[in-house]
């Protein structure tokens, strides 16, 4: 049935140009030229093939309302001696455009460094929260750059020294807050995923080292490390 439907149409028109035809369901008594019916058939679904592409394309990008997930899931090990150290991060985020170019979103995320030297296990375990906000320069397109700005704050259980893996005598709880501006890149895959990469550009964060008359550590940084260049996904809704 779902043949007959689209090949009559065409026979009809095709010989209603010649002024002579007996037309009867499913049966046309006319001499057709098979070549051009053919072809005629072949452009009709060439020209809806070109149509879904467009419209697929057209789904590529992003505009205002629409909601995306990215983030970070990380694992690390690094073993000098005795002393080994693993890492594992599990930082997911989501975005939302307020309008056709700005995006803005929040994240939350888990921490943690285990450290083993032989005799003693100790873990430096913490929480963080955050709030970003995005503009993408041409969010519609394919390929899209983007500049983003940051805020996060992250409490950490401390029982060990990063640095030089002593393990402390008790535990203590330090909090930091970290600004950011970077820039990054879009582009996407299917209508709904695209990769994404991440650069920092300037950067500024405040440790309190635990607090109770302690020095804060205060680091500010400049300038982009491509060697520090972050890559992800992102899940379009």
């Amino acid at each position: 049935m779902l043949i007959t439907l689209l090949i009559t149409p065409l026979f009809f028109l095709f010989v209603r140009k010649k002024n002579s035809f007996t037309f009867a369901p499913l049966i046309l008594k006319h001499k057709i030229n098979m070549k051009k019916l053919v072809l005629t058939v072949a452009a009709v679904f060439a020209f809806g093939f070109a149509n879904a592409q467009e419209k697929n394309e057209s789904s590529e990008g992003f505009s205002k309302g629409d909601v995306f997930v990215t983030g970070a899931l990380t694992f690390g090990s690094q073993k000098t001696g005795d002393f080994k150290v693993n890492t594992f991060e599990l930082a997911p985020s989501v975005g939302y455009f307020v309008s056709e170019n700005i995006a803005i979103g929040a994240t939350v995320g888990f921490q943690s460094l285990k450290a083993d030297n032989g005799a003693v296990d100790a873990t430096n375990s913490g929480t963080s929260f955050g709030a970003f906000g995005r503009y993408y320069f041409t969010p519609a397109s394919k390929f899209s750059v983007f500049a983003e700005l940051g805020f996060d704050y992250t409490t950490t259980d401390t029982e060990f020294d990063a640095n030089d893996g002593d393990v402390f005598a008790s535990s203590f709880e330090t909090k930091e807050l970290g600004l950011g501006l970077g820039a990054g890149i879009n582009y996407f895959v299917s209508s709904n995923f695209a990769i994404e990469a991440g650069l920092g550009v300037l950067g500024y964060s405040s440790n309190d080292n635990g607090g109770d008359g302690a020095e804060k550590t205060n680091s500010f940084g400049f300038g982009g490390d491509w060697r520090a260049v972050t890559f992800g996904v992102n899940y379009k809704f």
